[in-house]
This record gives structure tokens, sequence and C-alpha cells, in this order.
């Protein structure tokens, strides 16, 4: 438990920090569980300052709740103009959002770079080069991802539809 200490020092400024930034307090302490299993998930031996990582691991997983959040409602969007009279054929357009779900629930599985090469290829329109460079990588570690990614999302599609 104390090698954990330096992390635990820092729970409630953590609690107080996302509190004041999310307007919730079960959301800051959602965020903040996340944030200690992330910190425990990982080498705590080659972190120096417990308190900024612990905050940034935080910021990251907010923002990346923030960017699934924002790609959900562009799906549902989507699915909204491709099956705009859902009341003339609702079971297409329920088909569609659980394939949207399905997707979402896939991608959340992989690790945070496949999800971002997925996200920045697909979504976005990067080229793996721009990709590469953002997350400075070879462009060969980008498309290893992004097959990585692929093959998953055709996996847990198969399983699903069965």
């Amino acid at each position: 438990m104390s090698r954990h200490k330096g992390f635990l020092d820092h729970y409630n400024e953590l609690i107080g920090t996302w509190t004041r930034k999310l307007r919730s307090r079960q959301q800051a302490e959602d965020l903040a569980h996340d944030a200690f299993v992330r910190v425990l998930e990982n080498d705590q031996g080659a972190i120096t300052q417990p308190r900024a990582y612990l905050h940034q691991t935080a910021r990251n997983i907010a923002v990346d709740g923030y960017r699934r959040e924002d790609r959900r409602q562009a799906m549902e969007q989507d699915v909204a103009d491709f099956a705009p009279a859902a009341s003339e054929d609702p079971e297409v357009y329920m088909h569609a959002l659980q394939l949207a779900d399905s997707v979402e629930k896939a991608l959340a599985q992989l690790p945070l770079n496949c999800r971002q090469v997925f996200v920045w290829q697909k979504l976005e329109g990067l080229t793996q080069a721009e990709i590469a460079e953002r997350l400075g990588l070879t462009k060969n570690m980008v498309e290893k991802y992004m097959i990585r990614t692929l093959r998953h999302l055709r996996e847990h599609l198969d399983v699903s539809t069965r």
C-alpha cells in the first residue's frame, strides 16, 4: 500500500478539481476511479511526480470520454440522416443504432493508440503519415494499429451478429 501512497495523497484534490470542471461529483469520482485504475495498471516506479501524472491521466480519460461522446452523437446523426423517416421503418433505424453502439463498444476494448489511429484515419480523414507524426510513431506502426483495430472490429461485429 505504501507504494501507492504518493497517488492516494492526491485523491481529494483530484475529486475537487474534476467536480468543479465536470460540475458533477459522481462523474469526478468515476473519473478518479478510472485514473487510479490506470495508474495501478502501469509501472509506478518510473513515475517521479505522482500528482502531475495522476492529473494528466484523469485529463486524458476525460478528453477520451468527450471524444467518444462526440463520435457517438455524430454516428447517431449519421444514422438519422441515413434513415430520416424512422417511423417508416423503425427496425432499420434501430439496427443502425445497435450497430453504431457495437462499433463503439468494440473500439473501447482496444488500446488508446488503436482507437486514435482508427478515429483519425476513418472519421477525420488524416493520412497514416499525419497520424504517425502526431503520435510520434512510424508509418508502419500506424498501419499495424489500423490492421489490429479492423481485425478486432470484424471479429467483434461477426460475433454480435450471429
